[in-house]
């Protein structure tokens, strides 16, 4: 049942931010939501999600929480399997292609960039008891 209305959650965010370009995304002014459009690993269908991202000096950096799910979510697995990603900022699209971040740049990227910026994404890790993987979304080249 809870991964039913994770999915069901998921669509209406989806929808909502397709429908209003992206505002109203996150509720927050100082929570920045992008929408990820990305082909699933197994079937190659266009997968839609909204997450959070924080712009950095080497691209948006978006990171795979799950809301503390013991399992890194769908929508990173597919990002990893993904040779380009289509990124939905407002009503700007964009192609780009993810870097997955590996150890020590990870962990800097973890406590420096995402922690410092909101600290109580940390429960989620905890919760998950798992590393949370981070990665970099770059322009794709055309």
């Amino acid at each position: 049942m809870g991964r039913r209305m994770l999915r069901m959650g998921n669509r209406v965010g989806v929808w909502m931010y397709r429908t209003l370009d992206g505002r109203l995304a996150s509720g927050s002014k100082d929570v920045h939501v992008l929408m990820l459009t990305t082909p699933g690993r197994r079937t190659g269908v266009p997968r839609s999600t909204c997450v959070r991202y924080l712009e950095t000096a080497d691209g948006l950096v978006v990171w795979g929480t799950g809301s503390g799910s013991p399992q890194d979510p769908d929508w990173f697995r597919n990002l990893r399997a993904a040779v380009s990603t289509d990124v939905q900022i407002g009503a700007e699209h964009r192609r780009m292609r993810a870097r997955e971040l590996t150890e020590p740049e990870r962990s800097t990227v973890w406590t420096d960039v995402i922690l410092r910026e909101d600290p109580r994404i940390a429960r989620f890790a905890t919760k998950a008891g798992r590393t949370i993987p981070v990665a970099v979304l770059q322009p794709a080249p055309d």
